[in-house]
């Protein structure tokens, strides 16, 4: 069933709550928030394909797991000139200033 997005009906200059519903494609578009009751409607939205080069494709490309298996050292900056290695070959933290 897929996922669809819906914003509450406001007075112009107030933000709606956006929200989303499952629901299925032979089911009436809601009028209605399904809680408040106020006025809705449905937004639509982009389609989230999962390639090679989309958000999720590339989440999975550098992932800590992925990275190591490639041979490649992964670092996170965890505060001002500290950072602690998260995958990969080398020493467990950086830091400036250390030798």
């Amino acid at each position: 069933m897929p996922i669809y997005v819906y914003e509450t009906i406001v007075a112009e200059g107030e933000e709606p709550e956006t929200f989303e519903f499952l629901q299925s494609m032979d089911s009436p578009i809601l009028t209605k928030h399904p809680r408040t009751g106020q006025p809705v409607r449905r937004v639509i939205s982009p389609t989230k394909i999962a390639g090679k080069w989309s958000e999720m494709g590339m989440q999975k490309t550098l992932s800590d797991k992925n990275l190591d298996a490639k041979g490649f050292t992964k670092y996170v900056k965890m505060g001002d000139g500290h950072y602690e290695k998260r995958s990969g070959k080398g020493p467990d933290v950086l830091s400036a200033g250390s030798d």
